[in-house]
């Protein structure tokens, strides 16, 4: 039915027209036209004659606006932030959103309220899209900021001693600069959604009250909607299932690599050469048997936590955490085994153990190492729930078509005299027969992504399975018909057993779909060489096409191989650029600010 609105503009005759044209047009495409005609309306110029006027209705406008600026590497903050958006937005709030890195720092000075909701990346790091916004505020360059309210929430893994770390920095330092608090800080381990969500609620109670909107006289016009939630996601994960699991590496190498295919049918499930793929894993049976005879409880007592009960051997399997080690659950079982070592390693001066214990010990060798007297509700509550693993997607959907492939490298070691193995990896790389079957999910990385202009170089650094990724973007490339050239840098430790890919890099090679590849591997010689050597003995060419515009990426580890592969690059900026230390920070941050330095490390 037309509105008196618009038959009063257009008149009955029109109005009606108008009715039969977009009767049955899907949204996208009346979101479309709106643009269209807004445009038409554009070139037209100035309005001549005035339209009867519409009915006007009351509106709050807001005396300022919220700016949210969040930093991320895996897209929580963003989600997170987007959210803070929407519920300010629906409670009548003007509000501006930045990622971190397309933030005008210098506007910081101008703004009256303001919340951040950042990550903290391995031991107390920011994520690579907010180093420039984190450097900015910790410097001399940061403005007084006495007219600031602001408020931080803080997203981290508490199995890290820094946890939360630059949350709590931003937090400290805006204090510093004179800003006031409106809200105390909130730190949200992997299970960030029950404090996230109570920090969201009250943010938006406090920014509504501290911008105290007038009533005004205002005409409402909405010309688009806010999209539609996506079909799947995280919460609402796609089953997929498994076509191929094939190992990668030969016989003789000390790690298992898998080649893994999956099948995403008519799930519609979309992604790009640089998203990953969450998957849902859940615990080996061998772990959860070991933890019920361990500790000496019934698998079938069943337990409440969250409003649900489950019997404990299905908390176990499906829904907690059984490997990584966080400090809350250390907390409460140093109490209950009155352990003075473990007490010990809480202390500020027990940190660099503490650091050490939580990188070789899953939770199954405190148990052992450290006897408690758990019970089967005290540890159903203890446990952090079970989080999904993303593995970098190693294909292109161009090519490939509804299947998502990855590269998996299998934890599975030997420690204390027992196995361990990782969740995820060991749970994909054992899924045969019936159970060939991964809830998944797809993870969107915006800051990954290859060039616009397809005539630009790409240098892509991916060590072991870092090379993932960039098996999908010479894909991507190749079925695109890019023009720029493709350089590869890979390295593990032999060249026999290790090295993966292999015969689709040489046929990459032979096509011109790859133009160059850098081998190193680090054991086939006395002398361990890495892929940053490489990069330094290339180091003429690969300034020059840095220079000549190209792209450079990096993927894989965070704590030694990326901040070697940064270090490399100072060197080769300046051995071959001839700038001073400081100039080639400075030429990589803005190459990073251009997004032509982008890393997805992990």
């Amino acid at each position: 039915m037309v509105s008196p609105y618009v038959s009063a503009m257009l008149g009955e005759e029109r109005s009606a027209l108008l009715q039969r044209v977009v009767e049955g047009l899907p949204s996208e495409t009346l979101h479309w036209l709106s643009g269209y005609f807004a445009g038409l309306a554009t070139q037209r110029g100035p309005v001549q004659e005035q339209a009867p006027a519409p009915t006007p209705v009351v509106q709050a406008v807001p005396e300022a606006w919220l700016t949210i600026i969040y930093g991320t590497q895996t897209n929580n903050s963003r989600m997170l932030a987007e959210r803070l958006k929407h519920q300010a937005e629906a409670s009548g709030l003007s509000v501006r959103l930045y990622r971190a890195s397309d933030y005008p720092v210098r506007e910081i000075a101008k703004e009256r309220l303001l919340y951040i909701v950042i990550s903290t990346q391995g031991d107390g790091d920011p994520p690579d899209d907010s180093r420039g916004f984190v450097e900015f505020l910790l410097s001399k360059k940061a403005p007084k900021l006495e007219q600031l309210r602001f408020s931080v929430l803080g997203l981290g893994d508490s199995s890290y001693p820094k946890y939360c770390e630059i949350g709590k920095i931003l937090d400290t330092r805006l204090a510093q600069l004179g800003a006031t608090r409106l809200l105390n800080r909130a730190d949200c381990d992997v299970d960030f959604e029950p404090v996230a969500q109570g920090w969201l609620d009250q943010a938006v109670g406090k920014a509504t009250e501290e911008l105290a909107p007038k009533t005004a006289t205002a005409v409402v016009t909405p010309l688009r909607t806010a999209p539609p939630a996506p079909k799947h996601g995280k919460e609402a994960p796609v089953t997929a299932e498994i076509l191929v699991n094939q190992r990668l590496t030969g016989r003789g190498a000390n790690k298992d690599v898998r080649h893994i295919e999956l099948s995403l049918g008519d799930s519609g499930l979309a992604y790009e050469p640089g998203d990953s793929l969450g998957v849902w894993p859940r615990n080996a049976p061998e772990l959860v048997a070991d933890f019920v005879s361990l500790l000496k409880v019934n698998g079938e007592t069943e337990v409440t936590r969250d409003g649900r009960a489950l019997p404990l051997q299905q908390w176990l399997t499906e829904e907690l955490e059984l490997t990584k080690v966080s400090k809350p659950f250390l907390e409460r079982h140093a109490a209950l085994s009155g352990s003075t070592d473990l007490q010990r390693l809480l202390a500020p001066e027990g940190a660099e153990a503490f650091r050490a214990l939580l990188k070789t010990h899953q939770i199954i060798d405190l148990l052992r190492l450290w006897p408690a007297p758990w019970t089967a509700e005290e540890l159903v509550r203890a446990l952090r729930k079970l989080a999904p693993r993303s593995y970098s997607i190693a294909s292109s959907q161009k090519r490939v078509g509804t299947e998502a492939h990855l590269t998996v490298a299998v934890v599975d070691y030997v420690a204390f005299g027992a196995r361990h193995t990782g969740t995820a990896s060991y749970f994909l790389a054992t899924r045969t027969g019936d159970e060939e079957r991964v809830r998944v999910f797809v993870e969107p990385n915006d800051r990954f992504r290859l060039p616009r202009d397809s005539a630009r170089d790409v240098i892509m650094i991916g060590p072991g399975t870092g090379v993932a990724p960039f098996r999908a973007f010479v894909q991507e490339r190749a079925e695109t018909g890019a023009k720029g050239r493709n350089w590869l840098f890979f390295g593990e430790q032999h060249f026999r057993s290790q090295f993966l890919y292999q015969t689709e890099w040489q046929e990459a090679l032979k096509k011109g779909e790859l133009h160059r590849i850098s081998l190193a591997f680090s054991r086939d010689q006395v002398e361990k060489i890495y892929v940053q050597q490489r990069l330094r003995e290339a180091g003429k060419d690969l300034y020059a096409w840095l220079e000549g515009g190209a792209h450079l990426y990096v993927c894989g580890d965070a704590q030694r191989m990326a901040p070697d592969v940064h270090e490399a690059l100072i060197d080769i900026a300046t051995t071959h650029g001839g700038r001073s230390r400081e100039d080639a920070e400075s030429w990589l941050s803005t190459l990073r600010d251009e997004q032509r330095y982008q890393r997805d490390v992990y």
